[in-house]
């Protein structure tokens, strides 16, 4: 068994494990299980294998443990030793020993490693920015996923899926998810946001929607010596009167604390703020054909115009899609979307291992650009991943004297194509492929079976 360990370990460090080399060594996962004192028996799957077996679970269109078994058999077969069962059941229950903190860990380590990359040539200003958004992800329809994370309330028992909500703090600058929080769907985003803060940095931009717009939330950012760029909230009136003229469209205001309570702050936390809070407001208008905005109304306590021009908060704001387009990558190109697993707990476990290879992928991505002159960004999350799916059985074939050539040309050939840059694309919000002609289930499937029955 310990050969075959041994053998496994060996091959991941060589396959997955070189392109993620400088954010995920192997030192790190064993420092990890070290620190949180997990024993284990020496078997197949124990946490180290498990882990990148879980990884490459992830990362492959097809994401079935039958598969990430089978990819372990045949990393063996030519070895010598004796081959496991292609029954997933001792993968599967490996999965459920792993500790959700351990992933949790190792999540956040890769997003520093990344994060500690940052020269300030790469900053906003001399600042680093980050990027705050909520979105939802769904589950299969089991007894215990249903009580933690309960679908909407408007949809009939056993016709929805459990759905869990998540708030996410990307970094502008390497695109690489840096905090994450979950919870039920119903949670505000302002809540999720509160429990996000304790990962901001001082110094750093936090930039969000209208949403993220509050009184007691900017108050919060300054006490961390952070500072915020959010739209507007639509509640707030805008008037052209008040306030202090600094420049075209742009005028310092007060604010003053809110007469009762908001919703979600304890009673010490309300009688804490100050009374008042001067703040930046930019106004601008959007002429752009395709664009449902027409007005944007932007909120910062970056006050000095002399060092943050309006067009540079301007065009900061702008960048603020790219959120949208991050969690894209993360839900629709690697596929968190529908989480496959039926239990709570290991919903989460997926959730960390999804944004843990999301962060390994923006790292390569980070390694590839700066090594080869083409902005980060600018490469496609896509195509890195279906590069380093079929160099894995390159690096695995290969003695270790060409394996770093195998891994330069690796890097070579993701920052060859860059995306072009699209400014102000927009597109007809239609679908050209018609669905299938059924109708939508509106009862349980065991009720719909009997009226088969039945009929």
């Amino acid at each position: 068994m310990t050969l075959r360990v041994q053998i496994l370990k060996d091959k991941f460090n060589s396959s997955l494990g070189l392109p993620f080399k400088e954010l995920l060594p192997a030192s790190v996962i064993e420092q990890a299980l070290s620190e949180l004192k997990v024993r284990y028996y020496k078997r197949l799957f124990d946490p180290v294998v498990t882990l990148w077996a879980f990884l490459s679970q992830v990362l492959d269109t097809d994401k079935s443990c039958h598969n990430a078994v089978s990819k372990i058999i045949a990393q063996l077969a030519g070895e010598g030793v004796e081959l496991p069962s292609t029954d997933t059941s001792a993968y599967c229950q490996a999965r459920v020993k792993l500790p959700e903190k351990l992933l949790e860990q190792l999540f956040g380590k890769a997003a520093q490693s990344l994060e500690d990359k940052l020269t300030i040539e790469y900053l906003w200003r001399g600042r680093n920015v980050k990027v705050i958004d909520g979105s939802t992800v769904s589950m299969p329809d089991t007894v215990e996923n249903q009580k933690a994370y309960p679908q909407t309330s408007s949809q009939k028992p056993g016709c929805g899926f459990p759905i869990a909500k998540i708030g996410v703090i990307f970094s502008l600058v390497t695109g690489a998810a840096v905090a994450l929080c979950i919870d039920v769907m119903n949670t505000h985003d302002i809540k999720l946001a509160r429990q996000l803060y304790q990962f901001l940095n001082p110094l750093d931009i936090l930039l969000g929607d209208r949403a993220f717009c509050t009184y007691a939330d900017i108050v919060a950012l300054l006490k961390l010596n952070c500072d915020a760029v959010f739209r507007k909230h639509q509640a707030r009136t805008t008037s052209m009167r008040k306030g202090k003229i600094i420049g075209a469209c742009d005028k310092l205001v007060t604010w003053y604390k809110p007469k009762k309570c908001p919703t979600g702050l304890s009673k010490d936390e309300f009688d804490a703020l100050p009374p008042t809070i001067t703040v930046r407001e930019i106004y601008y208008y959007i002429v752009i054909p395709g664009f449902r905005t027409e007005r944007v109304s932007l909120i910062t306590t970056l006050l000095e115009k002399v060092t943050y021009s309006t067009l540079d908060i301007v065009g900061l704001y702008g960048q603020r899609w790219d959120v949208e387009l991050d969690l894209r990558h993360l839900k629709t190109t690697l596929g968190m979307d529908v989480l496959r697993c039926k239990t709570p707990s290991m919903v989460r476990k997926e959730i960390y291992i999804y944004l843990l290879a999301y962060n390994l992928l923006r790292g390569l991505m980070w390694s590839a650009g700066t090594t080869y002159g083409t902005p980060p960004l600018r490469l496609s999350l896509q195509g890195t991943r279906h590069h380093l799916n079929n160099f894995i059985p390159e690096l695995l074939a290969a003695h270790s004297t060409k394996r770093l050539q195998i891994y330069c040309t690796l890097l070579k050939v993701i920052a060859h194509k860059a995306v072009p840059a699209r400014p102000a694309r927009n597109e007809p919000r239609v679908r050209k492929r018609r669905p299938k002609a059924y109708p939508l289930m509106t009862k349980p499937r065991h009720e719909l079976r009997k009226q088969l029955q039945t009929a």
